[in-house]
């Protein structure tokens, strides 16, 4: 079987529910921003140093597929393996280690690395999948632990980048 279906030749694509949407509308934005941000985590792994976070985000990249896959279905619960209360939990957990690992004196200037300008860029691209969800969740159902692994997700992307630059004796404040 072929990648390409030519089913999005009219300007539709398919949901995992099954029905067919623009693919300008924002539900498609949404998981896109997520592929987005997916791709840019690949890109910022080939650069880190740490062992630690490359194990995270070996982790976080899978669990976005499972973020993706819950906004490609405008049905709750439709999609068989979507993000739980559990991963959030652990995203929360892995950013008060770095936390105590990290502690930070100020606004810290981003990108001082290479590796921690790349998790940067992957904070941004996650706050703009964030901003896309928030909307989304204005107009249709989006599941609470979705929108909140989003969320902390953005926190621990930017923990992430600062564990580099430490690790590097590279952290630069305001």
């Amino acid at each position: 079987m072929s990648i390409s279906t030519k089913t999005g030749d009219d300007g539709t694509t398919g949901l995992w529910s099954g029905e067919r949407i623009g693919k300008d509308s924002l539900r498609v934005e949404c998981y896109g921003t997520v592929d987005e941000l997916n791709a840019f985590l690949g890109d910022a792994r080939r650069y880190v140093k740490t062992d630690r976070v490359k194990e995270m985000i070996d982790i976080i990249q899978r669990d976005l597929f499972r973020v993706a896959g819950s906004l490609a279905t405008s049905s709750p619960g439709a999609y068989i393996q979507p993000v739980t209360e559990e991963d959030v939990d652990r995203l929360t957990n892995w950013v008060y280690e770095l936390e105590a690992a990290v502690p930070l004196k100020g606004f810290v200037i981003p990108g001082s690395i290479d590796s921690s300008a790349k998790l940067d860029i992957c904070r941004t691209v996650c706050r703009r999948a964030e901003r896309r969800i928030v909307a989304l969740a204005r107009q249709d159902v989006v599941d609470g632990p979705t929108r909140r692994f989003v969320n902390r997700l953005s926190d621990l992307l930017f923990m992430l980048a600062r564990y580099e630059e430490q690790a590097e004796g590279a952290i630069r404040y305001k």
